[in-house]
């Protein structure tokens, strides 16, 4: 089964699925390796991976180089973050052909004025409703693969409120969507609110420090959510990991008081399916 059609069948179930974020491929690796069904590539992850915050600094072309080489080192689906579509509804017809090239078994879009910001920051702005029916119309008709699943995501609860939020949600899933995601809710009873309202399968994004609460995944589930992304949680242990060893590096000029905290040879090794490159090496060099 493609991950595609895999991750169709995940959100056609009654369950809640966690899908860990990851910034990076060698995350993504990791985010398989501990048995998730799912990876989510978080495109403020890799801008911070890069260097920059959460405001839309890279180009289509450099997210999807990201999106290809990690889609190409996992089996389970990648879910991949398209921001606002890099422009108009012209701009979103390019990007759905150029992220359907990669192999991502889905992809969320969002109403924010292009470049966009983090969904947990202040000083968003929202393109109008129709336009951004126009831009899901786009994404839906120029998809090659029905199974490619498209999320529409508002970030109008902070501008608008939470109900024009929800409805303009089910707006965009009339408008073609697989999946509606709201961004930011407030509460639990806001989270719980749009799962109840929204039209089709909902999906929810938790972190700690934004402006959503953090809740069990049994409650989410319980609210009627089919899909939650954690976007942030592996990078910020990566963060504050390397913080720790570069101090104590500096402190001592080693490692050693920390030794045993650190991924063995043998665990990289496993991170990077090193074990396959060796068997096709003996298949197919034998005679090299």
């Amino acid at each position: 089964m493609s991950p595609r059609k895999t991750l169709r069948n995940l959100l056609a179930k009654d369950t809640y699925t966690i899908v860990p974020g990851a910034h990076d491929t060698l995350t993504a690796r990791l985010v398989q390796v501990a048995g998730f069904e799912a990876v989510y590539l978080t495109g403020g992850g890799y801008s911070r991976a890069s260097g920059y915050p959460d405001v839309g600094l890279l180009t289509m072309t450099e997210i999807t180089q990201y999106i290809s080489r990690t889609v190409d080192a996992v089996e389970i689906p990648v879910i991949a973050d398209m921001d606002a579509g890099y422009g108009n509804a012209l701009n979103v017809i390019r990007s759905v052909r150029e992220y359907e090239k990669t192999g991502v078994a889905a992809f969320h879009l969002e109403d924010q004025v292009s470049p966009k910001k983090c969904g947990h920051y202040e000083g968003k702005q929202l393109v109008s409703k129709a336009e951004m029916i126009g831009k899901i119309k786009a994404a839906v008709d120029t998809r090659r693969d029905a199974d490619m699943v498209v999320i529409a995501r508002s970030d109008a609860r902070a501008i608008e409120g939470l109900q024009a939020a929800i409805d303009r949600v089910n707006a965009y899933l009339d408008a073609g969507a697989d999946v509606g995601f709201l961004e930011a809710p407030q509460s639990a009873e806001e989270l719980a609110a749009a799962a109840r309202q929204l039209k089709k399968p909902a999906l929810c994004n938790i972190f700690e420090g934004g402006k959503t609460p953090v809740l069990p995944a049994r409650e989410l589930a319980a609210m009627g959510y089919r899909i939650g992304i954690y976007p942030s949680q592996t990078h910020r242990a990566a963060i504050a990991a390397a913080k720790r060893v570069l101090a104590v590096l500096k402190r001592d000029g080693d490692t050693v008081a920390i030794e045993s905290e650190l991924a063995t040879f043998d665990d990289r090794e496993e991170a990077v399916n090193a074990g396959r490159w060796r068997d096709l090496e003996a298949k197919y060099l034998r005679d090299v």
